[in-house]
């Protein structure tokens, strides 16, 4: 039997809502699934938009070995130098040059004696005009591949068309592929013909009596209105979203791969 690693992603973390949910659940969720190896996104954990130094230490502790982000990254500049010494903190490999932070990263799996790289870019289409996240993948894969087969990917991307293009890209170069920045989890989790599994969004992990982790009230008004409001991040109806995988060691395929809801919602109603 093929021996193979499993690996937990843990959608956006959205503000205090995001973090009190996994100070709670997230223990007992490793002990039941017993991954060997954790990685969440990150870059909304701080009252909705960055990171802070803070919430990185305290995600560590948890048990989550790598930290990705995306288009908030850099709102908090109190981080940068954190960013620049800390290489289980990613940001998208694709903005320009002499920004902080790394892109991707390759680790050692706690236990065995494999390495996993972590791959974070970001999509283009709705969203900053930066580099290419096609061909900077193509360059950082063929880097990550020189010592490991077994890699992530996480496209924070707004179109899922551009997430799906990725995820036809990258297969056969990667192992996995997981989307975030919609916050809305897709149940299209399925793998690829060249052994990428895939997720075009893996949802939030937060506030779900809310507008993708914001307020209902400001974000309404927003959308009436057509004029830019401060979003504040919501609490209440908490969940948490996270993709589950299984890669074989040895050919870096993603054998396994499912999302994973906790509490999972109410599909029905009474009265």
């Amino acid at each position: 039997m093929a021996d193979t690693i499993s690996i937990f992603f843990i959608g956006d973390i959205v503000g205090d809502a995001g973090l009190e949910l996994l100070d709670t659940v997230l223990p007992g969720l490793i002990q039941k699934h017993e991954p060997d190896f954790v990685i969440a996104n990150g870059e909304n954990s701080h009252q909705g938009f960055g990171i802070n130094r803070t919430i990185i230490k305290n995600l560590h502790k948890l048990g989550i070995h790598v930290i990705t982000g995306g288009d908030h990254s850099f709102d908090k500049w109190k981080v940068f130098d954190y960013m620049r010494e800390n290489k289980e903190i990613l940001r998208p490999l694709n903005y320009p040059k002499g920004n902080s932070g790394l892109g991707y990263g390759i680790y050692d799996i706690p236990g065995k004696d494999k390495k996993i790289g972590v791959l974070n870019l970001q999509g283009r289409t709705f969203m900053k005009a930066i580099d290419d996240p096609f061909n900077t993948a193509d360059w950082a894969l063929e880097q990550i591949r020189k010592e490991t087969n077994i890699i992530l990917v996480d496209m924070h991307a707004e179109a899922t068309a551009e997430k799906v293009a990725m995820g036809w890209h990258v297969d056969g170069k990667a192992s996995v592929l997981v989307g975030t920045h919609t916050h809305i989890p897709t149940n299209d989790a399925r793998i690829f013909p060249g052994g990428l599994g895939y997720v075009t969004d893996a949802g939030m992990t937060g506030s779900f009596n809310s507008v993708i982790g914001m307020s209902k009230k400001v974000a309404i008004k927003r959308f009436m209105t057509g004029v830019h409001q401060k979003y504040q991040s919501a609490s209440g109806d908490n969940h948490m979203c996270g993709v589950l995988a299984k890669v074989d060691t040895e050919s870096g395929k993603c054998v396994h791969i499912e999302s994973l809801i906790y509490p999972e919602f109410n599909h029905s109603s009474e009265g």
